[in-house]
């Protein structure tokens, strides 16, 4: 990978990985667009590893409200403990799904057809929970069923094009939360499955013995990292005031732009 390439699209998957717009929509389509190969293994794992960081470091008070009641008797609060406890057991739908289907899904579903379809297709799954779904359970409705519901979703981000973060808020909505606690949940949602990937791919790293040039694995983790975290804070504040309607627009545009480029 050239550092343009290195830069760009580390870029693209920190802006894009907690929007509920497909990161893998928009990494094909850069890829198209510059005429440049697959970004590879180690990309992954580097931009795995720095969108992991935006969000331990974005939610770090979150995550520590939800550890402190398992230190001690007496420590922190029951919601706080159920809460965590209901992030963990919804994690595994997708960790076990994702363990097991994705030689597959690479093999397959990695089509610029199907992530075009993809893209059009849950965003306008997502216009429809928002519009017909708009409730206002806040994070303390959030009950291990309803968790392990959006948990069970969230295995359809294994398509590519679905977006992960676009799949949880769906059903979220469905569910009855406003967008604040679904998007919040979701974010919180996707530390596991993102440490799962990372953790994986570094498994992978290991046993091919994969070549790494450290400066851009660095870059890309630090990249990633930083613009993760702006967006999270950015989409938070954009929900409150513009709602889930401009980012369902912007997928049907996106998708219309990949079927343009696969035909």
């Amino acid at each position: 990978m050239t550092l343009i390439q290195v830069v760009v699209l580390a870029l693209i998957q920190g802006l894009t990985e907690f929007l509920p717009v497909s990161s893998s929509a928009h990494l094909i389509l850069g890829s198209k667009v510059f005429g440049w190969p697959d970004q590879g293994l180690v990309f992954d794992v580097a931009t795995h590893l720095g969108t992991l960081f935006a969000a331990l470091v974005y939610f770090r008070k979150d995550l520590w409200q939800m550890v402190v009641p398992w230190l001690g008797e007496g420590k922190g609060d029951e919601a706080s403990r159920r809460l965590g406890l209901t992030l963990v057991i919804a994690s595994i739908p997708a960790i076990v799904a994702g363990g097991l289907l994705f030689g597959w899904v690479e093999a397959v579903l990695r089509n610029v057809r199907i992530i075009a379809y993809a893209t059009i297709g849950f965003g306008l799954l997502l216009w429809w929970a928002d519009a017909r779904f708009a409730r206002s359970k806040g994070m303390d409705g959030m009950s291990l069923r309803a968790g392990v519901m959006i948990g069970l979703a969230q295995m359809l981000a294994l398509v590519p094009g679905t977006s992960r973060s676009g799949i949880t808020i769906t059903m979220a909505r469905i569910l009855g939360f406003n967008t604040d606690t679904a998007a919040r949940f979701s974010f919180l949602l996707s530390i596991p499955v993102i440490a799962a990937a990372g953790g994986y791919g570094v498994l992978r790293m290991l046993l091919n013995d994969a070549a790494i040039d450290w400066l851009q694995f660095g870059l890309a983790v630090l990249i990633s990292a930083v613009a993760g975290w702006l967006f999270i804070a950015a989409f938070l504040t954009l929900l409150q005031r513009v709602g889930l309607v401009p980012f369902v627009i912007y997928r049907l545009v996106l998708g219309v732009a990949l079927l343009w480029l696969a035909f």
